[in-house]
């Protein structure tokens, strides 16, 4: 596949991630195969997460096919861009185009990206997954790769305003391959991948490196680790409240 968009968009991001001063930390990027197929499966805080992970992938020289939603598309910039990079549409009302189109990467070796979540948490821990990741990786015959990533929300997330201030931290982890197959419990294996990002997730908060600035600040960390972020519940009931509008 060739690539003449996603190189120079990748040098461009680099550079407003400098001018940012943002401080990137990634471990496990070994887990990552070097080629062939691979669903990569993150959990999803804010709108530059595709951004972030994709830095991760580029660690091992890969660059990620992204599930996005359609109406990214549309846009007179974005959409272009999004089409030069192969990322691949999603209707949510009928994701079948893109799940074909995902298998059909998957079994040419590219690395499809998706966040199973589907939509950003606003609790900042891993909500209930779809079982899509498992279900592409089990039909192509490929790895899926769990990653977490942590410190994006503080930049730009659902309900925030953003912030260019500089010098955050994001620190991103990339967890060992599980291979599930098509005789495989799909339903088992979303839990399990649940379980390994919520794991991944844990550790990259208890790691970080910042921590907020006083009250007003902690609004980025989770309930339970002694943030002001809404509980699970109560993130669950404001996406329900919001779906009418969406």
């Amino acid at each position: 596949m060739r690539d003449l968009v996603y190189p120079p968009v990748i040098v461009f991001a680099r550079g407003v991630f400098r001018a940012l001063g943002l401080r990137f930390a990634i471990e496990g990027t070994e887990n990552l195969p070097r080629a062939g197929g691979v669903v990569l499966a993150s959990n999803h805080l804010g709108y530059l997460d595709f951004a972030f992970c994709g830095l991760a992938a580029r660690e091992r020289g890969r660059l990620v096919r992204f599930l996005c939603k359609d109406s990214v598309f549309d846009h007179w910039l974005g959409g272009p861009l999004m089409r030069g990079m192969h990322h691949i549409p999603v209707d949510r009302a009928a994701g079948t185009g893109a799940f074909r189109d995902s298998v059909r990467m998957l079994r040419a070796g590219e690395v499809v990206g998706l966040f199973p979540e589907a939509t950003i948490s606003r609790s900042f821990t891993v909500k209930e997954l779809k079982n899509g990741a498992v279900r592409m990786a089990a039909a192509a015959g490929v790895p899926l790769v769990p990653m977490a990533v942590w410190g994006s929300q503080r930049v730009w997330t659902k309900g925030r305003s953003r912030d260019w201030s500089r010098g955050k931290a994001i620190t991103m982890v990339v967890g060992e391959p599980m291979t599930p197959g098509k005789r495989d419990d799909h339903e088992a294996a979303t839990r399990e991948l649940a379980r390994r990002m919520s794991s991944l997730l844990d550790g990259l908060q208890r790691g970080y490196p910042d921590r907020p600035s006083g009250p007003e600040d902690s609004w980025w960390l989770p309930a339970h680790l002694g943030g002001t972020a809404p509980t699970p519940e109560e993130a669950a009931a404001l996406d329900v409240r919001e779906r009418p509008g969406r």
